[in-house]
Order: C-alpha cells, then sequence, then structure tokens
C-alpha cells in the first residue's frame, strides 16, 4: 500500500490532469456506424508551422478501457500537441460497459461488477482500434491536408498506451486474428506512456482493478485470448518503440513497462524506456507539468 504522503501525490497529480476543460477539435470524422466509432482532429496550433509535412500523432486515451472515460479527459493533452506544432488525431474507441449505468446500483450486493465498471469489450476495443488505424490515411487527408502521414508517431496513455503498442504489432499477430496486417504499420514509432504493456505482470500487481483481465473476458478466457491482445507476446515488431514512465505510478507501476522492455529484449529488439523521478501516472498527459513536455520531445525525436 502507498504511504499517505505518496497518495496525496498522485491524487494531487490526477487533479491536475482532469483541472484543464476539454478543447474542442476542428475537426470530427466518423470511421464506423456506432456513436464511439469516432476520431478528432487537431490542426498544428503555431502559425510558424509549415504548410505541408507536418508530423502527424495518433492519440489513444487511457481510462481502464471503461465507459467512464472517453477521449475528452485528453484533449487538453491533444491541444498541447497541437501547440508544439504536431497535426493530431484523437482517436475514440468502445469501451466496458454503459456509461449511463452507474459503477454501483442500490440493488448491487457488494462486489457485484456493474456494465460501468468492467473493462473494455472482446472483440470491439480491438475491432475499433484496429478500423481507425485503417481508416486514418484516408480520413486525414480530408481533416488535416498540412499532416504527413510519413511522418505518423502513435502514442497513447495507460490502457491507450497499451492499444498503441497493439496496433503497432498487428503484423505480429497470431495468423487467424481478424485484426492481422501482412506488413509493419507506415509508423515513424510509438511512444507509450505508463502502458499497461504486459498483462501477466499486470494481472499479478491487480493493475486497475485487474482491467486487463476484464478486457479478455475474464479468468477464463485469459489464457487463450492473451496472445491475440498482450503486447508483451507481440514481439519483436521492428517499429521504434519508446515507454516514458514515472518512477512514482501508483495506477500502473513502473515494473509493468519494464517486464515489456525485458521481452523486448530478449525477442533481439531494443525498447528505449525513459523513466521520470518524482512522477506519477497522470503528469504524463498534463499540459501543466513537466513530464508533459519530455513527453512531446519524445515524440519530436521520433517524427521529425
Amino acid at each position: 500500500m502507498p504511504d499517505d504522503a505518496a497518495a496525496a501525490r498522485a491524487a494531487a497529480e490526477e487533479e491536475s490532469a482532469f483541472s484543464h476543460p476539454p478543447v474542442d477539435p476542428d475537426v470530427t470524422a466518423a470511421y464506423g456506424d456506432h456513436p464511439d466509432q469516432v476520431i478528432d482532429f487537431y490542426a498544428p496550433r503555431t502559425p510558424d508551422a509549415p504548410a505541408a509535412s507536418t508530423p502527424l500523432v495518433v492519440v489513444l486515451h487511457g481510462g481502464a478501457w471503461r465507459a467512464a472515460y472517453d477521449r475528452r479527459h485528453i484533449t487538453p493533452f491533444a491541444d498541447y500537441l497541437a501547440r508544439k506544432g504536431f497535426a493530431v488525431a484523437n482517436v475514440e474507441y468502445r469501451r466496458g460497459g454503459d456509461p449511463l449505468i452507474p459503477a454501483q446500483n442500490a440493488g448491487d450486493a457488494p462486489g457485484t461488477e456493474t456494465p460501468a465498471a468492467i473493462a473494455g469489450r472482446w472483440p470491439d476495443t480491438f475491432d475499433d482500434v484496429a478500423a481507425a488505424l485503417d481508416a486514418l490515411p484516408a480520413l486525414v487527408r480530408e481533416a488535416l491536408p498540412r499532416a504527413d502521414p510519413r511522418r505518423t508517431v502513435l502514442t497513447g496513455h495507460s490502457a491507450g498506451g497499451h492499444l498503441a503498442l497493439w496496433a503497432a504489432a498487428r503484423h505480429v499477430l497470431p495468423a487467424d486474428a481478424p485484426w492481422r496486417t501482412d506488413r509493419p504499420a507506415a509508423l515513424r514509432g510509438v511512444v507509450a506512456l505508463a502502458p499497461i504493456a504486459d498483462f501477466e505482470v499486470a494481472e499479478k500487481l491487480d493493475v486497475c482493478g485487474n482491467a486487463a483481465l476484464q478486457l479478455l473476458g475474464g479468468a477464463d478466457h485469459f489464457p487463450e485470448r492473451r496472445p491475440y491482445a498482450d503486447p508483451a507476446l507481440l514481439l519483436p515488431t521492428g517499429i521504434a518503440t519508446t515507454l516514458v514512465q514515472g518512477r512514482a505510478d501508483l495506477d500502473v507501476p513502473q515494473m509493468v513497462a519494464e517486464s515489456y522492455a525485458d521481452a523486448a529484449a530478449k525477442a533481439g529488439e531494443v525498447v528505449g524506456l525513459t523513466l521520470l523521478e518524482d512522477v506519477g501516472h497522470f503528469p504524463l498527459i498534463d499540459p501543466a507539468a513537466d513530464a508533459c513536455a519530455v513527453v512531446a520531445e519524445e515524440i519530436a525525436q521520433l517524427a521529425w
């Protein structure tokens, strides 16, 4: 259990990250028929941005794949990247449960999980991320003509960090996976922020209320579905990858990122791991935090 000081710092970091008002996009485009199958686009905010060849950052939000957390909470981060001169695509996807259902109904027995508390949907969450990435080049041409898809960096926070790593590994999925591609994605790289990157370690640590177990449909399905979903088993990707992780993260502990980096090394791949002292889970996407500037620099190093 974290001590009182660590818990208080984590709570303050979360409060700061969620204190920024949502930032509306310049354009929203659908990649499917479901209301959650949309992408918000942000044009570069810098006046001296080039007319063309602007790097594109694709953002996948976190929130333990649960319905209560949608893309709106990460829009200040998307806007921050746009103010750094990037074109940004903020992807929404289907998550677990119904956001209109309270997490605990009056008639529920203690410990009963209602649909809103369930993490992710199998296979819908994965269907959506794959479909969004497949549709993105055409949508970008319409929504962000200044963006250069050849300079695309994929980033994501927490559960979104998992999805970013997974999306970059679709070409190494099992042969019968419906999301498998026949070649690597055209990415400059991936910057995964405090990602839930190793499901076995995440399960042992009960990360986010064992959200990874729920994402795969529970304990009965975890072993059979994990090879299709766990980034630590989908290596090497051949795509430049950096993990950014706070050492003081109480939500997704440092051990999860380190385990993924170790798995990559055993597969013959070098994965960057940037560890930030005295940083928890949320400063990585908080425009007011120094850690967010580190994230932007990691993205820029791959994008340019």
